[in-house]
């Protein structure tokens, strides 16, 4: 019976923590993509000679953002 609780107990603890583990890293894979990936795109296709494709995903990125600001 204390091993039965002792590993009711151990999955509680433990399954909190994989829960904030897999919030955490998804915060922080959206932060990198956002500060990171998104302006080397932008800036790869500008240098690249795809300044409109460039501009195009630049005005849907502010729309996007500005919508969901306001929700």
């Amino acid at each position: 019976m204390l091993t039965f609780l002792f590993i009711v107990l151990m999955l509680g603890v433990f399954g909190k923590l994989l829960f904030f583990a897999i919030k955490a890293t998804w915060s922080i894979t959206k932060i990198i993509v956002n500060i990171v990936f998104l302006p080397l795109v932008i800036i790869g296709l500008f240098v690249s000679g795809l300044a409109y494709a460039a501009l195009i995903v630049l005005a849907i990125v502010g729309i996007v953002s500005l919508i969901k600001d306001h929700m």
